[in-house]
């Protein structure tokens, strides 16, 4: 018998994921992957997995697998309660799901996206190295439905010798993030505008967290000009027209049209992709 997983349900979106396709902007390709990578590396490491191996993003829980075979699985990101065959199972500690067991992930009472990491990996054919379903351009695999079978890969020969791993806490306060300006800051009538408070927007999504608060002004000498496409990164602060912010996540275009004004620092991005709608985020700029 292949030993795979079924999918029984799948939430509001259940995406195959890995680390993305780094090194092909040039030829316009993003490198999408995991949103928050430091949990999607946590939860490979806890599985004794390296980090080229393929798990599961779940968005806002409702993920439901049922084994076929025994496969080891370990859930970080947001702490989604999870039940095998109806009793719980812990958050950041790896089990065993036995063949005909099924295990069902509810709603995070914090934070967005859950990482389901599969000892072996879910093995479906990588697209241009890579097993990560980009969301804007399409590569990868597609989101999955009920019904899809994922196969397992070979384990990896080192085993688990973490019980559990401690994590920081998620919640619904507001998120601190620092920025570092540039370079299109001239663009902006002031840019200390941007050190404020900001709501994440209901239109958020992989590509890039919408931001709405006091729309940020541009410079006088800027009104109704345009800009040349220009690369853009992971963590960009991009200001449309409109001057509500969009903070650039792991699908973001290769290039983008509109003044680049700041960045993230890419450790506290993985946090910023924890955000639901509605959350605030406090962003300050940091001290050199």
């Amino acid at each position: 018998m292949t030993v795979h997983l079924e999918v029984i349900a799948t939430g509001p979106l259940a995406l195959i994921e890995d680390l993305g396709r780094p090194g092909l902007a040039s030829q316009g390709v993003s490198r999408s992957g995991a949103a928050d990578r430091r949990s999607f590396q946590l939860g490979a490491r806890l599985v004794a997995q390296d980090y080229t191996a393929a798990g599961i993003e779940v968005t806002f829980g409702g993920l439901a697998v049922r084994a076929h075979g025994d496969v080891m699985l370990a859930l970080t990101g947001a702490p989604a309660p999870a039940t095998v065959d109806g009793r719980p199972v812990a958050h950041a500690s790896p089990f065993t799901l036995l063949h005909g067991q099924c295990l069902r992930l509810e709603p995070p009472a914090a934070g967005l996206r859950t990482y389901v990491s599969v000892r072996g990996g879910i093995d479906v054919p990588p697209v241009l190295g890579s097993r990560a379903t980009d969301t804007l351009s399409g590569l990868g695999p597609p989101p999955l439905r009920p019904g899809d079978s994922l196969p397992i890969g070979s384990p990896p020969p080192t085993w688990p010798n973490v019980d559990i791993a401690p994590t920081r806490a998620l919640a619904n306060d507001p998120i601190t993030v620092q920025l570092i300006p540039g370079p299109r800051t001239d663009w902006l009538a002031d840019i200390r505008q941007l050190a404020t408070k900001w709501t994440v927007s209901h239109r958020s999504d992989r590509i890039g967290i919408r931001l709405d608060g006091q729309p940020l002004r541009r410079h006088p000498c800027r009104i109704d000009q345009e800009l040349p496409s220009e690369g853009v990164v992971r963590g960009a602060i991009q200001v449309p027209a409109d001057g509500n912010p969009i903070l650039f996540l792991a699908d973001h275009p290769v290039t983008g049209g509109y003044p680049v004004v700041a960045v993230v620092r890419d450790a506290e991005v993985d946090l910023v992709a924890q955000a639901v709608p509605g959350q605030r985020i406090l962003m300050s700029f940091a001290r050199h």
